[in-house]
């Protein structure tokens, strides 16, 4: 006996910027696992995470809702109470699990799974107990040590980068991949599956199998581009923090960081291919990232901000023949990671609940040209050392920033200038398009707790708003 309705694989990297795959044409990074899903798929080219940081980024996929809808702005521990899409397709008949990282409130909640292999991260900082399975499966394996899993020494969020220091079987990233192979073999054969597989990599520590990073230190790795609106230092620093936000480093040591970066992410990829030899035929397989990475570009790293390295996502949809939609296409329509849920329920016909934000893509999947939203509303507080939080417009082709705190705005033409480079704001050609832009946030923002909007317009709040709304305080 096998289901009558389509199995889901929902494949999560964390940090991954959606310039970094083959198929994005990157000159470096090589991705053939995930190319062959959005080449004989759907790849959508426009995808965003609308708050580019883990917490909200993934209350967001489990609910289909947006921030201001979820409540936290920021990497912020308080309850989620909203259906999730676990909850969703358990109550449907379902055979939900997770595996690797979820990033919510409490830990070892389910919220809707029907079972997990959990970890949310290398890293073990209480090194007192055992506190998630991947550290449980090192030390089943005799690894002991005070956090064992991460003893590289290169920081959870920072440049440091260098090979993985055991052996490659060890690693989360395998260790993620194997435990998916694990449920797919042991799963109830009678009932559909949803199975999560959230990977950790490529997020730091950037410390792939010797393998990989050779491979890439080996390759001529471009530099990354600074505008001249972001340049606050002239020339490398010595003696930055590792988890910096703003970096100029040596180009050696960029090389390192770009190296790791670029090699987790292949690993990964070549993880996900060994999965798919145990994916049975009928599923229905959507590929995403929680946000991306700024990897030195404009003198930044890691994420929050709204610039394309950090915001723009891969999101990639492979649907089973059974589906009888013609597939191979790329899709410009701008999305996000709130039409996650509301695309996996709609493709095997279960009801959307109320409280989802976003919308489904499959009439996109079979219709391109089909109605669909004109632009994404985004936002995160607090952005370090900018002293403000920040809020963005795109279509995919154009770009309006806002930060709260002073007033100030960006805009950028992404058509001509991918890597924005350009600040727009003063172009006496774009004034069109930049106040149509701020219309359409004064109209997300009316009546916000935060004060963005009074009498009708955007007005400074004069320093950074917080990371959540009220009613999400951390109630501990």
């Amino acid at each position: 006996m096998s289901p009558s309705r389509p199995n889901v694989l929902l494949i999560m990297t964390d940090e991954h910027r959606g310039d970094a795959l083959g198929i994005e044409g990157h000159p470096v990074v090589e991705t053939p696992y995930l190319d062959s899903i959005g080449a004989s798929g759907f790849h959508f080219t426009n995808a965003y995470s609308a708050s580019p940081v883990c917490i909200p980024a993934r209350r967001t996929v489990m609910t289909g809702a947006k921030a201001s809808s979820h409540g936290v702005f920021m990497n912020y521990p308080t309850h989620l109470d909203l259906t999730t899409l676990p909850e969703v397709l358990s109550q449907a008949g379902y055979q939900t699990h997770l595996v690797g990282k979820l990033h919510l409130t409490p830990h070892r909640k389910l919220y809707g799974f029907d079972s997990a292999d959990w970890a949310d991260a290398p890293a073990q900082p209480d090194t007192s107990r055992v506190n998630n399975d991947y550290q449980l499966f090192l030390m089943e394996h005799g690894l002991y040590g005070p956090d064992i899993g991460r003893a590289h020494g290169a920081d959870e969020n920072g440049w440091v980068a260098r090979p993985f220091h055991l052996d490659d079987r060890y690693h989360f990233t395998n260790w993620c991949a194997e435990k998916a192979m694990r449920f797919l073999e042991r799963r109830d054969p009678t009932t559909p599956f949803f199975l999560k597989v959230s990977f950790h990599a490529p997020h730091a520590p950037c410390t792939p199998p010797a393998y990989y990073f050779n491979k890439y230190m080996d390759a001529d790795i471009p530099e990354p581009e600074v505008g001249d609106w972001a340049r606050v230092f002239d020339e490398p620093q010595r003696g930055l923090d590792v988890s910096s936000w703003r970096t100029a480093l040596d180009p050696k040591v960029m090389k390192q960081y770009a190296a790791g970066y670029y090699g987790s992410i292949e690993h990964v990829d070549h993880q996900i291919g060994r999965m798919f030899n145990h994916v049975p035929e009928d599923t229905i397989i959507i590929f995403t990232s929680d946000h991306g990475e700024m990897l030195g570009q404009h003198q930044w790293i890691r994420k929050r901000s709204a610039f394309e390295g950090s915001a723009r996502i891969p999101f990639l949809v492979k649907l089973p023949k059974s589906a009888g939609i013609e597939q191979g296409r790329q899709i410009e329509s701008v999305v996000e990671l709130m039409d996650v849920m509301p695309t996996i329920l709609d493709a095997v016909g279960a009801d959307i609940p109320d409280s989802v934000d976003g919308s489904s893509v499959m009439p996109l999947l079979r219709d391109s040209d089909s109605e669909w939203r004109e632009f994404i509303h985004g936002e995160c507080s607090p952005l370090e050392t900018l002293d403000s939080g920040m809020q963005f417009i795109t279509d995919g082709h154009e770009k309006y920033i806002y930060y709260p705190a002073t007033g100030d705005e960006q805009f950028f033409d992404l058509r001509t200038d991918p890597t924005e480079m350009v600040n727009q704001i003063d172009n006496p050609a774009y004034q069109d398009a930049i106040a149509r832009d701020r219309r359409r946030l004064i109209d997300e923002l009316e009546g916000r707790p935060e004060g963005f909007v009074l009498e009708g317009e955007l007005t400074p709040v004069g320093g950074p708003t917080p990371p959540y709304l009220p009613g999400f305080e951390n109630l501990g």
